[in-house]
């Protein structure tokens, strides 16, 4: 089954609001089986509604739109639904009595445009939205789908997951099992030739995406196929190659994140952690803090970004930066050290560089960036050269000087 999404609304057009329904949607329908084939954005205009669903019936089999619902004269997707169905509006006491009861709670006092949202297409199945005053309506027209939801995004997925979504699984017998693996280390080129043998080996059901971001390579899996079970245990046997393939580069699956991974193994360790940071400026610490918990494990920081602060905070010497310079792996070295002693700690990284897009010499180019970590498993320094870009830079050497720790703790 095909799919369409339409969002309705002059806010998603002039940049005023942006589109996380259709993402959403698309991630659910892609669960049941269900293939989105175009995303489209289009005004509050009565025409243009019109025209769009006719095109999109050409194309999919599922057409779902959210927004254009409201108490508002703005909103005009019923009406535009009555001509596209030939039909018109009738009162729907189930939807009026659910407005009722919203407006109680809210002490509120119905209004007659507020009534007006229980007047609803007559050839439509209402969807009773518990949550809002606007209900969803499911149409069905020449053995296609019309789904109307509110654009308000937690009505929306409310109405998708408590009713949409399970009456749509009865139709699709499809089933689409993804699998996120997680790498860092190389780029994305270089990834795929190190796999490639085991990427050509894969299943004709089985499609390999690369979804690379600064620092990090995603590989998604997706098995499409009638028996779940076989989709699972197939994608399970491959993720298994993949770790015996390039075990170093894996930090995780789905969702994590190396901050998250780091964290659980100093946790798991029983380990503290501080940090010494010149040019990512106290990031690495701010995705150390977003974690939840991260209080049990983590101590404090130093945002070393002057010389001054090196040597009569941290106790780098002198000496080392004047020969060595304040990007070198001497001065990350005596970092760390510094902050063992200061803080107390089990573990230590310090990170110095040359961020941009000013400051690189020959010697030490924009993007120059020197690692030390310090743990009870040993010390590593690290000179890394990324780039330059500031942003990319900063970001690569913070998730650079973590999977360092990640590999030492592993």
């Amino acid at each position: 089954m095909n799919a369409e999404i339409i969002t309705i609304g002059d806010e998603l057009l002039i940049g005023q609001v942006i589109d996380t329904n259709s993402a959403w949607i698309a991630e659910q329908l892609n669960l049941c089986g269900i293939k989105v084939v175009q995303i489209t954005s289009i005004p509050d205009n009565h025409l243009r509604i019109i025209t769009t669903l006719t095109e999109a019936s050409t194309r999919a089999d599922l057409i779902l739109m959210t927004g254009g619902l409201g108490p508002t004269r703005d909103d005009i997707t019923k009406t535009s639904l009555c001509e596209y169905f030939g039909t018109k509006l009738v009162f729907n006491q189930e939807a009026f009595e659910n407005i009722e009861r919203i407006f109680r709670i809210r002490s509120y006092n119905i209004t007659p445009l507020n009534r007006a949202q229980a007047e609803i297409p007559e050839s439509c199945t209402p969807l009773l939205n518990i949550n809002g005053t606007a209900p969803g309506m499911w149409f069905e027209k020449d053995n296609k789908i019309y789904i109307s939801m509110p654009g308000v995004p937690f009505e929306m997925k409310a109405l998708m997951t408590d009713q949409i979504i399970p009456r749509l699984q009865n139709l699709s017998h499809i089933s689409i099992v993804h699998k996120t693996i997680l790498t860092h280390g190389v780029g994305e080129s270089f990834l795929a030739a190190k796999i490639e043998e085991w990427e050509t080996s894969l299943p004709d059901f089985i499609k390999l995406a690369y979804l690379p971001q600064p620092g990090i390579v995603r590989l998604r899996l997706t098995a499409t196929g009638n028996d779940r079970e076989l989709l699972e245990e197939t994608i399970d046997d491959r993720t298994k190659e993949l770790y015996n393939l390039v075990p170093d580069l894996i930090f995780g699956e789905g969702e994590d994140t190396l901050e998250l991974v780091t964290g659980s193994l100093l946790k798991k360790h029983g380990f503290t952690l501080a940090t010494a940071e010149s040019c990512t400026g106290g990031y690495i610490a701010h995705l150390i803090t977003g974690i939840a918990g991260s209080s049990a494990y983590f101590k404090g920081s130093v945002v070393a970004y002057s010389n001054e602060i090196k040597e009569n905070v941290l106790g780098v010497s002198p000496a080392t930066i004047a020969k060595s310079g304040a990007v070198s792996e001497e001065t990350v070295f005596e970092m760390a050290a510094g902050l063992i002693k200061q803080f107390n700690v089990n573990c230590a990284i310090a990170v110095s560089g040359i961020a941009g897009p000013d400051g690189g010499t020959e010697d030490k180019p924009v993007g120059t960036t020197w690692i030390c970590v310090l743990s009870p498993k040993g010390a590593i320094t690290r000179k890394f050269t990324f780039g330059e870009h500031r942003g990319r830079n900063i970001r690569r050497a913070a998730l650079a000087a973590l999977d360092l720790l990640r590999k030492q703790l592993k």
